[in-house]
């Protein structure tokens, strides 16, 4: 199930030089799912919306929900590919899969999302952001998005929205899995595991492996071996390995511990500049990125009474990412500390948080360059209050953060809804958001000591109705940012010649939502479309990578034990560049696809994208895959 709903009721230098003259914003998205959609269920519990477990009728937020069988279903092979489908995202991608991957929420940056995975804070403090191609699919059992700022919450980072991925808990008796899936580019998947839970002990295990022979991401053409005099003809494969494992015991009724712990790695083939504008053109070097990450996990949830609960946590994540043979190497590891309390009385919900966050970064740009290792600390308390009765929701929360070197930071949130009909809803909502500068982008060669937070207000509005198998929405947003941080490659006071950041920009992220279902008998409509104007806010240009309108229009029917799915996503034209000289065309294309159960235990999906075989990019010069097919079997004994 996919559930897109707004209720009220209840890279850059630190990757490579060669990214140096490169914005890291991205591009390029569509909306929806293309398999069955099934209609909000409104006493579903969230947690992402306000780190604490409510029921989805209760909340004031624009939240997608996305299950593990929506996700099997789908056929992708990268988180970003499944978020991708959502109203109010893009991503960008140079190259295929496990090539740097970004993802904007409403046209905000990659690095204004707050990303969690188990509760554990995933974060670089080079590019800043989630390293998203590093973040292994197979591992995931459900996703939670949060569209818009909640810093009053999660403090920095959280300026564009929040997802909070989740790996599968045991249940009730023994259930293992195994699956293998074949596909286009000599695509192979290998993955199996087990859950479970045998009295108050709850256990989930999973492995996989993925590689494919890829494609070549910088193919020889007119446009970049006769303008760029450069081109690389060899074929740019992955292969990755991941796996995971979460462990709960029920202390007594009313405690918990539960402890996760995931790994992930991940190898792809890209294409590094040897020369630049050379007669005769010189190839580029075959080089390999690695991406690596480590999670893990600690927490003790207990119930003392009807009214009190606690919630205590330490995390921690490791993520590298490193090249070969042309050198370069990054690490970050983030430690979290958590302390949550919890308050309710009849209608009334009050939370009260102490949380602490630590970063460190390790970068070696080249092997002659100088190591930089820096840290810092974030500690914060925070205070919440919900209200539901009647047609009545409210929600306010505030935040202090007091960072190591910045001082002190306080953000707030305030959201009403109104339950005009049972069938219809309006919300409101304001609420003020900050980014620190990362580590690199303070401290590098590129380095400015002081750069400023960024800073962001927003505001938006929204409308939902859902009766009878029809929903419809809609959510108008603006959010002003401030003290935008961006490479400049001229500027005054910049240690390197090629330049430096700089708090140089004021955006403008504007626009609106539409999202719509309807059921007719075995046959499921959908669409989704988002009209945006992220810009920059004193030249006026469209910022980099994000496009004005995308959305999607897909239809699933149920017939004779099958599944079948068609979808177009769309998107208008970007620009690769923030003067806006460098146009990236729009696409139209069409994905289809097919799932039944073989037998009671055995599941077929199938799946072709881009069946027209349709010619765009996310990233200038670098090409998309093309159309591409899958078949895949998953062995689940009942």
């Amino acid at each position: 199930m996919i559930s897109h709903v707004c209720f009220s009721r209840g890279r850059a230098p630190a990757r490579r030089l060669r990214h140096a003259c490169l914005p890291l914003a991205l591009a390029s998205a569509f909306g929806g799912l293309a398999h069955a959609q099934d209609a909000p269920t409104l006493g579903e519990t969230v947690v992402t919306a306000n780190r604490t477990p409510q029921a989805l009728s209760d909340l004031v937020g624009d939240v997608s929900i996305i299950d593990r069988k929506t996700i099997e279903r789908s056929g992708a092979t990268g988180v970003a590919d499944v978020l991708a489908r959502l109203p109010g995202i893009e991503i960008s991608r140079s190259g295929g899969v496990g090539n740097t991957t970004s993802l904007f929420i409403r046209g905000a940056e990659t690095r204004f999302t707050a990303v969690y995975l188990d509760g554990v804070r995933i974060d670089s403090q080079s590019t800043g952001g989630a390293d998203w191609e590093g973040i292994p699919l197979s591992q995931i059992d459900r996703i939670e998005v949060l569209r818009g700022p909640a810093a009053a919450v999660y403090g920095s980072d959280a300026v564009g929205g929040v997802i909070q991925l989740f790996t599968k808990r045991g249940e009730e008796g023994v259930s293992p899995y195994a699956g293998i899936g074949f596909g286009s580019k000599g695509l192979r998947k290998i993955e199996g595991g087990v859950s479970g839970k045998s009295g108050l002990f709850d256990y989930s295990f999973g492995v996989a492996h993925e590689e494919s022979k890829g494609y070549n991401v910088q193919p020889a053409s007119k446009r970049n071996v006769v303008k760029d005099g450069y081109t690389s003809p060899d074929r740019d494969g992955y292969n990755s390995t991941s796996g995971n494992v979460k462990l709960g015991f029920q202390i007594t009724p009313d405690q918990r511990l539960e402890a996760t712990l995931l790994t992930s790695d991940i190898k792809a083939g890209y294409d590094a500049t040897v020369s630049y504008r050379t007669k005769p053109p010189i190839l580029f070097r075959d080089d390999v990125s690695n991406n690596t990450l480590r999670t893990a996990g600690l927490t003790w949830s207990a119930k003392w009474n009807d009214i009190y609960s606690t919630r205590v946590q330490v995390t921690d994540s490791q993520s590298v990412y490193k090249t070969q043979p042309s050198f370069y190497r990054t690490e970050t590891n983030l430690r979290g500390y958590l302390f949550q309390n919890e308050f309710r009385f009849g209608p009334h919900l009050v939370t009260a948080t102490l949380e602490r966050r630590e970063d460190a970064l390790e970068n070696a740009p080249t092997t002659s360059s100088k190591l930089l290792s820096r840290d810092r600390s974030q500690d914060a308390i925070s205070l919440g209050y919900g209200f539901v009765q009647g047609p009545h929701s409210l929600q306010l929360h505030v935040r202090h953060d007091r960072d190591s070197e910045f001082g002190g930071k306080t953000t707030g949130s305030a959201a009403y809804g109104y339950a005009i009909t049972p069938s219809l809803r309006f919300t409101a909502s304001a609420g003020t958001a900050f980014r620190v500068p990362t580590l690199y982008q303070r401290f590098s060669e590129y380095g400015v000591s002081t750069l400023r937070p960024e800073s962001s207000q927003n505001v938006e509005l929204g409308m939902n109705y859902a009766k009878d198998g029809t929903t419809a929405g809609i959510v108008v947003y603006r959010n002003r940012v401030r003290n935008l941080i961006n490479f400049v490659g001229t500027a005054t006071g910049c240690a390197s010649t090629f330049g430096c950041y700089t708090n140089v920009n004021r955006a403008t992220l504007q626009g609106a939502t539409l999202s719509a279902s309807q059921r007719l008998g075995d046959v499921t409509l959908r669409a989704s479309l988002d009209v945006q104007d992220p810009k920059d806010a004193d030249t006026g240009n469209l910022l980099a990578r994000r496009s004005k309108r995308h959305g999607t229009l897909g239809a699933d029917w149920r017939v004779a034990g099958w599944t079948l799915g068609a979808e177009v996503q769309s998107s208008s034209k970007r620009y690769d560049d923030a003067a806006n000289t460098i146009k990236l065309g729009g696409y139209t294309v069409l994905n289809l696809s097919a799932s039944t159960q073989i037998t009671r235990d055995l599941n077929l999906v199938a799946r072709v994208d881009n069946v027209g075989n349709k010619d765009y990019q996310f990233a200038r010069l670098y090409a998309n895959a093309g159309r591409t097919a899958y078949v895949g079997l998953k062995w689940t004994p009942h």
